[in-house]
């Protein structure tokens, strides 16, 4: 796969995985507790999405230092990004898409 050759690719893949996540844990698994009655799907939603957004900023951080960013700039939208419903989304649509293609 490419997208895993560069950091920023690395990087990319995180955020999907941590965005897909989060909308699996809002849009599935808090249903399933508050209209169901069944917290199970948090507990192990809940679990994996921690570990994704985890991963996320450890890769971001790898990248930051890779590509000498400012930590206030690009690094802190990016990790303000996971928590707002599809930010990653739309921040790599934004910047890390173009980040990829340019080689920056």
């Amino acid at each position: 796969m490419e997208l895993l050759k560069t950091s920023i690719g690395r990087l990319r893949i995180a955020g999907i995985l941590e965005g897909l996540s989060l909308i699996v844990l809002m849009g599935f698994a808090m249903p399933m507790k508050y209209i169901w009655g069944d917290p199970s799907f948090v507990r192990m939603i809940g679990s994996i999405h921690g570990a994704l957004f985890i991963l996320f900023a450890i890769q971001l951080y790898l990248t930051a230092e890779e590509k000498n960013w400012k930590y206030k700039d690009l690094p802190l939208k990016l990790m303000i990004s996971c928590f707002i419903p599809f930010g990653t989304f739309y921040l790599d649509h934004k910047i890390l898409k173009k980040m990829e293609h340019s080689k920056v």
